[in-house]
């Protein structure tokens, strides 16, 4: 970490910071920002640009980050101070561990936006998107609540897609893939994978 990467963690963590392991196995989300808002769950957000962008445009909305990677944490939080975004909140962890422990119907939207693609065939069981990892996300979006995925991995596209449709509270908004939404933010990472000539698929589903 930079400095100030380090400087922002140590003194932004206690204010804007959850650590999922330090769970007792329930989260409020009304108590973690103290007010009630619609909100969204950001899974894996990286180094947070994207998450800090969305988050700008959409004071009306929660932001709740999670990622694993401590760089990306801080680099978030500094973002938080810098654009003086009180609706954000970073969680450090498992995201499914912390889903387990939000109550039924809390989420307006969940992102998984770039997950790892974990390629070799040994390694699928992995990936986040799975029959019983969208049922679990599935159950904590309120009705009409979205569940928006973003992949450059065209083989991952497709499981998706795959594994989305077959969950029978899920509606696909689009009936396929989705135009690229414009309230999805261009990442460094998105445009390496444009420079490399990867497709971007997006998905998106509705709760019933």
């Amino acid at each position: 970490m930079s400095d100030r990467q380090r400087d922002a963690l140590t003194r932004l963590w206690p204010a804007y910071g959850l650590e999922i392991a330090a769970l007792d196995g329930s989260c409020d989300p009304a108590a973690l920002f103290g007010r009630r808002a619609p909100l969204v769950l950001e899974i894996g957000s990286g180094m947070g640009d994207a998450t800090a962008a969305m988050a700008a445009a959409d004071p009306s909305r929660h932001y709740l980050a999670v990622e694993v990677h401590t760089p990306g944490i801080a680099n978030l939080l500094e973002l938080v101070e810098r654009h003086r975004l009180a609706n954000v909140r970073v969680a450090e962890g498992d995201a499914l561990d912390l889903v387990r422990a939000m109550p039924e119907g809390c989420l307006d939207a969940v992102h998984v936006y770039f997950p790892d693609p974990w390629p070799k065939t040994r390694h699928h069981k992995r990936r986040i998107i799975q029959p019983a990892h969208v049922a679990l996300l599935r159950s904590r979006l309120a009705p009409g609540g979205t569940l928006h995925c973003a992949t450059d991995w065209a083989e991952y596209a497709e499981s998706m897609r795959e594994t989305l449709t077959a969950d029978p509270e899920l509606v696909d908004v689009h009936g396929g893939y989705a135009p690229r939404p414009a309230h999805r933010p261009v990442t460094k990472f998105e445009r390496r994978a444009q420079t490399a000539g990867r497709e971007v698929f997006d998905l998106i589903h509705r709760r019933r």
